[in-house]
């Protein structure tokens, strides 16, 4: 699997991990599945170990768990990290990012997807353990 994870997204990954009480072992759990336009659906949490199913991917070094779905999806992506005054969160550009013709795109938890342009996947979607 070829994934690149920028400078940005490193970093908010780490603190991700960090704010969470995570350690060197914990990873970054990423659920990514089709959503929106064009786009990608994500959800991401902090955990000790991975699920049943979950593949670890080391990545910039860091502990990435993800499920197969996920693997595929991210498969050749570059994941990268935006804040701006109308949204901050992890960006995916994937090698099928195609452009489409409707006029918006949908998506649960402030995710969205440009015509032909990475997917936002927002920091309000951070889900935490209990």
């Amino acid at each position: 699997m070829e994934l690149t994870i920028t400078p940005k997204a490193e970093k908010f990954i780490s603190r991700m991990i960090r704010f969470n009480g995570g350690t060197d072992q914990h990873g970054f759990r990423l659920v990514v599945s089709p959503g929106g336009c064009s786009g990608l659906s994500s959800e991401f949490s902090v955990e000790a170990a991975p699920f049943a199913g979950d593949a670890i991917v080391e990545a910039s070094g860091l502990r990435l768990f993800l499920p197969a779905e996920s693997r595929m999806l991210l498969d050749g992506a570059v994941v990268d990290f935006m804040d701006s005054p109308m949204e901050s969160g992890l960006t995916f550009l994937t090698p099928n990012s195609g452009s489409c013709g409707c006029g918006s795109s949908g998506g649960g938890h402030g995710d969205h997807a440009s015509h032909g342009g990475p997917a936002t996947v927002s920091v309000a979607s951070i889900m935490r353990k209990a």
